[in-house]
């Protein structure tokens, strides 16, 4: 079964997007594939990059745990919140330190050619659109194949139900997540057919 790992750029309780994403989970389940969300406390347990902490001890439990997550999915779903315009530190520190050279998952295991989609959400008018420009950006230049549909949710706090459900409220972006996870998983059996 295809296996699609799902990361949040936040770790807040209630995020925007975190909820956008466990909307984007239930469509890949939906599909017929197993989305793999990735854990907070794997998250939050992970230093932050530094060079001279990996050349004394070696990649942190945490990188080594994520690592094996991107290397053994087929594709990945990033939802990424927007902060000061640019990326999140928490989502920054985790590409980075999966970039990282390791014998049993080298980078090009993790990001070379493997299908990404990305999402966010932003309480303001353009949905996180400037921080998902920047993560393009970042994971093109690993070789990752960030394909070209993409999400950015617009005033947020306005867009889920508040009955807590994994979708959206509004018809339309519902429709347009969709698509995303479409896009994600047509690129997924694209690479799997050049393989």
């Amino acid at each position: 079964m295809t296996q699609i790992l799902c990361i949040a750029g936040s770790l807040r309780s209630g995020s925007y997007n975190v909820r956008l994403l466990e909307a984007a989970q239930a469509l890949v389940a939906g599909a017929g594939h197993q989305p793999v969300p990735m854990d907070g406390d794997t998250l939050r347990a992970l230093p932050l990059m530094d060079q001279d902490l990996e050349a004394r001890e070696g990649l942190p439990d945490a990188a080594k745990r994520i690592k094996r997550a991107f290397a053994g999915a087929d594709g990945v779903l990033m939802a990424c919140p927007e902060y000061n315009g640019s990326i999140t530190p928490l989502l920054k520190n985790v590409i980075d330190w999966t970039s990282r050279p390791d014998d049993d998952h080298p980078a090009s295991a993790c990001f070379g050619g493997k299908p990404m989609a990305l999402i966010g959400a932003s309480p303001g008018g353009l949905g996180g659109l400037r921080g998902l420009r920047h993560v393009r950006e970042i994971l093109g230049n690993l070789g990752a194949l960030v394909v070209p549909a993409q999400l950015a949710v617009a005033r947020a706090g306005d867009a889920f139900p508040g009955d807590g459900s994994a979708v959206l409220g509004d018809e339309r972006q519902q429709q347009a997540l969709a698509a995303v996870v479409d896009n994600l998983l047509h690129w997924v059996r694209a690479a799997r057919g050049a393989a």
